[in-house]
């Protein structure tokens, strides 16, 4: 079944197989366009789908950082407002105190309204955090992130860590609420923080810089949230990563809708397939079996198929009325086949007749207008002074020279026209020939004997040398080719064959021609092959020239030349073939004849 699937898409001549590619082409387009139609409407709605998970999460980053700061800021303002400030500027120096009760607060710091650093407290006492604390607050400008309000926050590298830095004034009892510095607490962000708040693995990356990103890798996205210092410059980056859930459920519901959409389609074009094969093809074919039938078998019979009433059913009741009409006209043809028959060897003999005429009608009209080679009245005045006896004896040898040279030239027209006469008479004798075998042989296969073709083409060349229309050279082989014919019929197509080939010639419009003639023994047979420099003819034209009636000659109503000589070669086992190269290019008559062995 494959196999004779792709037969029929590479070689698409009958109609099934024009449907199946017609219907496979369909499909084809059909899938890529649903194709197309899916990936345009699903891709852009799980694609936006992605971008808002993508934006909430961000959105949800932010959020956690300002969370982070603003309870940072809380804290400190709180601190701010209930420390005793005269006893924190007077801590300073030795940050051994450790970081207040707050909780989620990883260190503190007092500063005065100067920028001095009054105390330090870092959670566990570690003196590296510290240390960082104080470095931050010293490349801060306390008194801008505070404005004027009670408090306010900003996000700064503590060494190799990122916090959250909230910042408020410090006031004293006795300064009736006048600030006397600022306190500074500090909140680490870390990864697992953020983890904690996002549901998602999260981590900070000190490297980043830069605005937003968001990288795909691998079927997920790579997030990263700047987080920016007091200058506005990043310092850090909240980086998540997340699964592309929405493009990974857009990719597999667009193969499911294109997979199920395609197997919808070819499951559609084979059932309409299998349809159009039962209601279209099949009627089809029993029509054409019909029609082989009664081709092979002769016999017209009804179409089993038309008592329909379809469209099959109207074309079988057309087929049969076709068919009755068909028998009527044969019974016609085969009444008339006698009575055409008769008709048609008439004119077959006119026509070779005609052909074995042209030569004596040629020569005697050569005979006619061609003038006396001497004038007689000047041969009788030459005479007449040669009797004179006042003739001297120079002018009487001259006389006589004269004489004796228009008897020569009288003697050798004499011969020259009985030898034409004697080509007539043979020609002549020909004509007879053709009518006697003619009347002997109209309703029997002629009989065959052994005959010389070499012969025979000598004796029909003065249809070509002889022709009225053009000057034609004729060429043919000096020798001996015996061939099992007859001999008068196989004459009459050689001067039918020839006397087609001088029309060819004349039609050409040269006035001049040639016409050779080649014979060679091949394989059992005499091969004759003769070739003309006329107006040949084309392709098409060659497959209709042996139909009775056919003619290339506009002023002919038929032609029964060829016609009668492909069958007279047919009745001496022989064959007849005609080849062009084309119009304009000549053309080459060639038979063939079973070959004598000639016992000496």
């Amino acid at each position: 079944m494959p196999r004779r699937f792709a037969r029929r898409l590479r070689a698409p001549r009958s109609l099934g197989a024009k449907l199946v590619l017609i219907l496979t082409i369909v499909g084809m387009a059909g899938a890529i366009g649903i194709t197309v139609l899916l990936a345009a409407v699903i891709t852009p709605s799980f694609d936006a789908l992605e971008a808002r998970a993508v934006r909430a999460n961000v959105e949800r980053t932010h959020a956690a950082l300002a969370d982070a700061a603003a309870a940072v800021e809380t804290a400190t303002r709180d601190q701010g407002d209930r420390a005793h400030g005269d006893a924190a500027m007077r801590t300073g120096g030795a940050d051994r105190k450790p970081v207040p009760r707050d909780p989620g607060i990883d260190g503190v710091a007092y500063v005065d309204r100067d920028g001095t650093i009054r105390n330090v407290r870092w959670r566990g006492a570690d003196g590296a955090g510290a240390a960082a604390l104080r470095t931050a607050i010293t490349r801060t400008d306390l008194a801008r992130i505070v404005g004027q309000g009670h408090s306010g926050h900003v996000f700064a590298r503590l060494g190799e860590q990122v916090a959250a830095l909230g910042v408020a004034p410090l006031r004293g009892r006795e300064d009736r609420g006048a600030a006397r510095g600022f306190v500074v607490m500090a909140r680490l962000v870390t990864g697992q923080a953020l983890s904690d708040q996002l549901h998602l693995a999260a981590r900070i990356d000190r490297t980043a810089r830069g605005d937003e990103r968001v990288v795909m890798d691998h079927g997920r996205l790579d997030i990263a949230v700047p987080i920016r210092g007091a200058d506005g410059r990043t310092i850090a980056a909240a980086r998540f990563a997340m699964p592309r859930e929405a493009m990974l459920l857009g990719r597999r519901m667009l193969s499911f809708a294109v997979a199920g959409s395609t197997l919808l389609l070819l499951l559609l074009l084979l059932v309409l397939r299998r349809v159009i094969a039962r209601l279209v093809l099949q009627p089809l074919r029993r029509v054409e079996r019909h029609m082989e039938q009664v081709r092979a078998s002769g016999v017209i019979t009804r179409f089993d198929d038309a008592a329909r009433r379809d469209e099959f059913g109207s074309l079988g009741r057309s087929l049969d009325a076709m068919l009755a009409q068909l028998e009527g006209l044969r019974e016609q043809v085969e009444a008339q086949g006698f009575a055409l028959g008769r008709s048609e060897s008439a004119v077959a003999v006119m026509h070779n007749v005609r052909n074995a005429l042209t030569p004596i009608s040629t020569i005697l009209g050569q005979g006619i207008a061609q003038p006396p080679p001497i004038d007689r009245a000047t041969v009788a005045r030459a005479l007449a002074e040669l009797g004179e006896a006042d003739c001297s004896a120079e002018r009487r040898a001259r006389l006589a020279a004269f004489a004796v040279a228009a008897f020569a030239a009288e003697a050798e027209a004499r011969e020259t026209m009985r030898g034409e006469l004697r080509i007539g008479r043979e020609a002549m004798t020909h004509v007879l020939d053709i009518i006697g075998q003619q009347q002997r042989q109209a309703h029997e296969r002629p009989p065959l004997e052994a005959c010389d073709l070499g012969e025979i083409v000598a004796r029909n060349a003065a249809i070509a040398r002889y022709a009225d229309s053009a000057s034609i050279a004729f060429s043919f082989p000096a020798g001996h080719y015996p061939v099992c014919a007859n001999r008068v019929i196989l004459s009459q197509v050689i001067g039918n064959l020839l006397g087609n080939a001088a029309e060819a010639i004349a039609a050409t419009g040269r006035g001049s021609g040639s016409i050779g003639v080649t014979i060679h023994t091949a394989g059992g047979q005499v091969v004759c092959r003769i070739r003309d420099d006329g107006e040949g003819f084309a392709a098409a034209t060659g497959a209709m020239l042996f139909q009775r009636g056919f003619s290339t000659r506009a002023h002919k109503s038929g032609g029964y030349g060829l016609h009668w000589s492909a069958n007279a070669m047919i009745a001496m086992d022989g064959t007849l073939r005609l080849d062009s190269e084309g119009s304009g290019r000549g053309a080459i008559a060639t038979l063939a004849l079973p070959v004598v062995q000639l016992i000496a």
